[in-house]
């Protein structure tokens, strides 16, 4: 079953293209990386998609159902946690939870279960009667996620929820979001934090100027680009000529070369590393630490997009 179809939406601002005719789908129980460098379009499309922006034109269909500013009925059913933190500072954990859950769950007791429900989830039971101000922000990530899944809902997006955390809630913010999708919830995750994006996505696209323009699994993606493998290998004073020997080896696309060190690219190929390896021994270089690398998310996103996440 589909979660979430986007066909063919449009978003303009004046002459300005935020999104372009962007189609997308999401199967119900993925956890979906939405990636993009700044001014991508990744916020206008999922503000397009929970109805908090008009859009210029195209559908979004939310578990089959189209998906307008009234389908409060879809809407009860989509959990969202943004970067920015959205807290009542005047309100302890606990109530901050409650007033959350209230949008959704009339019932105070079936609230009541939900409220405890996230409290456990996300660690924060011995500090419901605290107030914002005196969580770390790790624990103020932990109760923003807590305000956007306490009605349990089927669909939860995540926009950069561990920004600024440290590694132990960081990598309870991660879990968590693991168990939530083992519970059936649908994912789309957005980070720029590539390692996480690998640990967590069975899917991914990357849009650059309002569009896709890529998708697929990680290994999918990573079959996009030309490099295939990177292999470094520390050594002195490398002569020009052996340089240019090891650029005529197989599969050999480029190679860069400094005073400590040489970094070889390849384009397909099997055995590229026994292939240098034997090189430096034959000719008597020598060399300290040799290490080889697949495509990471970055080197992909970098090669695709032209730009870093952050640009």
């Amino acid at each position: 079953m589909v979660a979430v179809k986007i066909d063919k939406l449009v978003k303009r601002y004046g002459e300005l293209i935020a999104v372009d005719h962007l189609s997308l789908s999401i199967k119900k129980g993925e956890i979906f990386g939405l990636l993009g460098p700044n001014g991508s379009g990744k916020t206008t499309t999922i503000n397009c998609l929970l109805s908090l922006l008009a859009y210029t034109k195209g559908d979004i269909e939310i578990f089959g159902k189209p998906m307008s500013d009234s389908s409060y009925d879809i809407k009860k059913d989509i959990g969202v946690v943004m970067q920015n933190v959205a807290v009542f500072d005047e309100l302890t954990v606990y109530e901050n939870i409650d007033y959350f859950c209230g949008l959704y769950i009339k019932d105070k007791e079936e609230r009541k279960k939900c409220i405890e429900y996230a409290l456990d989830f996300t660690g924060l039971s011995e500090f419901k009667k605290y107030y914002p101000k005196k969580l770390s922000g790790g624990l103020l990530r932990r109760l923003n996620i807590a305000c956007g899944i306490a009605h349990k809902p089927s669909l939860i997006i995540f926009d950069e929820p561990t920004v600024a955390v440290d590694p132990q809630s960081r990598n309870k913010i991660l879990e968590g979001i693991k168990e939530l999708n083992k519970n059936g919830a649908t994912i789309i995750y957005t980070s720029h934090y590539m390692e996480e994006v690998e640990q967590l996505c069975t899917r991914i696209a990357i849009m650059d100027k309002g569009k896709i323009v890529a998708t697929g699994t990680k290994e999918e993606i990573k079959k996009m680009i030309k490099n295939t493998e990177t292999i470094t290998i520390e050594t002195i004073s490398f002569p020009k000529e052996a340089q240019a020997d090891i650029r005529q080896l197989p599969h050999v696309y480029a190679l860069e070369c400094d005073d400590e060190k040489i970094v070889i690219s390849f384009e397909g190929g099997n055995h590229n590393l026994l292939r240098v390896l034997e090189y430096m021994q034959k000719n008597n270089y020598s060399f300290g630490r040799v290490y080889s690398e697949l495509p990471t998310l970055n080197d992909v996103f970098l090669e695709i997009t032209g730009k870093t996440l952050r640009d």
